[in-house]
């Protein structure tokens, strides 16, 4: 190779540079293809929740992950711990302006490889439902209320509902 008078190569491949912008840097892949990192918040951190859900599928390949970052959400799917999510390639993924995803939970009694239910909580107090396979949103709970806490927990209620009709009272009869 030829050298240039500091003693050089001229075709040295550079892994990172600095301009007047900032500093570039050569990431790799894994690095690169997660999702947006959230600036540092003084006033708290954000909350970051996971959640699971197992649709059955017959691909094999029935795990999938929904997490917040920040005012992101995102849905993949999971082929367990050995085996890293593609982050690159959501199956769905929501940015939202107001306020932010704080919990979420799924309906995992009516989960299915064509719908899933996914309950997202936000720091307002709104609760929305969506689909995100179908990649749908179906409902939003409290819109208009202002005020309300931040929600922190979400949880679906898979307990069976059972409603007893109402009974009359007895009525004691005296005997002599």
């Amino acid at each position: 190779m030829a050298t240039e008078g500091g003693g050089k190569e001229m075709n040295e491949i550079k892994t990172q540079f600095t301009t007047r912008e900032g500093l570039y840097k050569l990431l790799p892949h894994s690095e690169y293809s997660r999702p947006n990192r959230v600036p540092f918040n003084s006033q708290g951190s954000n909350p970051v929740r996971v959640s699971f859900v197992n649709l059955n599928d017959q691909s094999g390949n029935g795990d999938r992950l929904c997490f917040n970052v920040g005012r992101e959400l995102y849905f993949y799917i999971y082929k367990g711990v050995r085996k890293a999510a593609d982050l690159s390639k959501p199956i769905d993924k929501r940015i939202y302006k107001g306020t932010q995803p704080t919990c979420h939970d799924f309906n995992h009694l009516t989960a299915t490889a064509e719908s899933v239910s996914l309950l997202v909580g936000f720091s307002a107090g709104q609760v929305q439902l969506i689909d995100p396979i179908k990649k749908e949103t179906s409902k939003l709970f409290n819109e208009e209320r202002q005020g309300f806490t931040m929600l922190a927990r979400l949880l679906w209620n898979s307990w069976l509902q059972v409603i007893c009709p109402p009974q009359l009272p007895k009525v004691l009869e005296l005997q002599a």
